[in-house]
């Protein structure tokens, strides 16, 4: 997978761009190979293109973050992922509370004629000899 790695000082970000295994974590230092480096502040990425374009054929991953770099520098084509994480649904109090609040304040109520409740009729019983 071809990924970032954070090399940078605190509030002074920089990256390599690593090949490594897809389980092994970012911060950990088992990569392959160093294909660049990219300096936040300075917006430069620096990538060897040809080394880059040889792993994705043989078939390397690439991270989503990355997919949008390479991308912006046009060493491959196609459109950029979305990276921003998903919004949480609304929860159910959260969610009647704005129905509510969007409801008409009036609304208008059908009137409905009310008839007297049918009383049962009582049958005398006899008792059973």
């Amino acid at each position: 997978m071809i990924r970032l790695q954070r090399t940078g000082r605190t509030n002074d970000p920089s990256f390599r761009v690593v090949l490594t295994d897809r389980r092994n974590s970012p911060k950990s230092q088992n990569f392959v190979e160093i294909l660049g480096n990219y300096e936040v502040k300075k917006g430069v990425l620096v990538v060897d293109k040809e080394k880059v374009l040889h792993f994705i054929k043989m078939g390397a991953q690439v991270s989503p973050t990355m997919h949008n770099l390479l991308i912006s520098q046009k060493i491959i084509s196609g459109k950029k992922i979305n990276v921003l994480p998903r919004k949480s649904p609304i929860k159910k109090a959260e969610s009647e509370v704005l129905i509510e609040t969007t409801a008409p304040a009036q609304e208008s109520v059908p009137e409905v004629a009310i008839e007297a409740p049918l009383e049962p009729e009582i049958v005398a019983e006899t008792p059973a000899n």
